[in-house]
């Protein structure tokens, strides 16, 4: 399975990397107003912060911050492979990190995992199932497998779908996926 999911991994790598930067650009814009649409003012988010080309979440979180709704973010452990919580106040405080991801390096405020509401994950893939391909760390994985609590909303451009992704049982599916083009509900 994982040399499949390597190659799926690839591929999905390509597909993204082939999206100019200035229609990533606008389909990530689209991505963040359907995001601002599903949350509510009074929930406590946790959003990956973006390099390139991942989805750029900066709108969406200029959009908590604006509305007051908290924004945590994660802060990648590397050794452990897991994934430490501070809340942000501004984006000001992020600088490139860990595999170059913005963390707020020097400016973390601890956050606690179990008053997040909702998370906000990266997805190198997705199907219409729920079903996410990550990098292969298991960083959101291992986390989310703790906390059930939390609503799971992965994004990505639309070209990153897949008719099916291979899932194996620690793989988190998704509550909900958000494109550029639809907004997939998969909760009850």
């Amino acid at each position: 399975m994982s040399i499949e999911k390597e190659k799926i991994r690839a591929e999905l790598r390509e597909r993204r990397w082939a999206i100019p930067a200035s229609l990533r650009e606008t389909k990530s814009r689209k991505i963040c107003r359907h995001l601002a649409d599903v949350v509510e003012e009074d929930e406590t988010v946790l959003v990956y912060c973006a390099k390139e080309p991942e989805v750029e979440t900066c709108w969406f979180i200029d959009h908590l911050l604006e509305e007051e709704i908290d924004v945590v973010v994660p802060v990648i452990e590397k050794e452990e492979i897991s994934l430490r919580l501070s809340y942000i106040r501004t984006r000001d405080v992020l600088s490139p990190s860990t595999f170059q991801v913005p963390e707020p390096v020097g400016w973390e405020i601890p956050a606690e995992s179990d008053t997040i509401t909702t998370a906000v994950i990266p997805m190198l893939g997705f199907d219409r199932n729920g079903g996410r391909i990550g990098y292969g760390a298991g960083y959101y994985d291992r986390f989310l497998s703790e906390q059930t609590h939390i609503r799971t909303i992965g994004i990505a451009y639309s070209q990153q779908e897949l008719p099916s992704i291979p899932v194996q049982k620690h793989d988190i599916r998704m509550d909900m996926i958000i494109t550029d083009e639809s907004v997939i509900s998969l909760s009850p």
